[in-house]
């Protein structure tokens, strides 16, 4: 559909064009709320990890810092947001790709305890972990609980969308970025779901802790206690700080 009108905002005037303007106002709304939640979001998780290392600034002032950086940055001209954005987005690229290499790596016993685990957590204590019931719709409940959680992460061809109105040539340009988006998101959160089911047990006692205790940064993140079982030092921080 953007090829064939490459306008600006199109998955919100599509709304209103193909379906009626009263989904195209609802559409309009619901994105304005998810780009203004994502603020607060970010904010906190940047407070959060900041934490990780150290607690000597109090919550409010790490918050208060980090709202005057984001002003600072959209106050800015488009060129210097758009290389700051490019920089942010390299590293967590970097990241995705060094977790994954991480992964590959120590199950082939490429770490200080020598363990090749493989895919052990995947016969003990299994793939899925079952919620709301028990079995095979326990284990489908299970996934559909991550999925629900995992796709709020998901993020991209909208986003592709609203530079159709503005590129060269979008009929040409257009089609090859959407398969390059696609390719790219099934590539990392695909296998970095993948990975994420290797290198720790879904009920590992440290994972259930971290999220009901709330623990700060990445001390929760399925990566950095498998790093602590490993007894591999200077990555979690890396992980926390990319």
């Amino acid at each position: 559909m953007v090829t064939y009108l490459p306008i600006s905002s199109p998955f919100i005037r599509f709304a209103g064009r193909f379906v009626d303007e009263a989904f195209g106002v609802a559409a309009g709304y619901n994105f304005f709320v998810l780009q203004a939640m994502l603020v607060p979001f970010e904010v906190v998780a940047c407070n959060l990890i900041i934490h990780y290392w150290s607690d000597v600034v109090p919550a409010g002032g790490m918050i208060a810092i980090i709202l005057f950086l984001y002003g600072l940055i959209n106050v800015f001209a488009v060129k210097w947001y758009g290389e700051s954005e490019f920089w942010l987005a390299l590293g967590k690229v970097i990241l995705a790709v060094g977790l994954i290499l991480y992964t590959f790596i120590t199950m082939v016993g490429g770490n200080p305890l020598g363990d090749k685990y493989g895919f052990r957590f995947w016969r003990d204590p299994g793939s899925f972990g079952a919620v709301y019931s028990t079995g095979s719709l326990g284990e489908f409940c299970g996934f559909m609980a991550c999925l629900v959680q995992a796709s709020f992460t998901v993020a991209g061809p909208d986003y592709i969308s609203m530079a159709a109105g503005e590129v060269e040539n979008p009929r040409a340009v257009m089609p090859r970025a959407y398969n390059k988006a696609f390719a790219r998101l099934m590539a990392f959160f695909v296998l970095g779901s993948l990975c994420v089911g290797i290198v720790v047990p879904y009920n590992s006692r440290e994972l259930i802790d971290g999220f009901e205790a709330g623990a700060p940064g990445a001390a929760a993140s399925p990566y950095v206690i498998s790093m602590n079982r490993l007894r591999i030092r200077v990555l979690p921080d890396i992980v926390n700080a990319l």
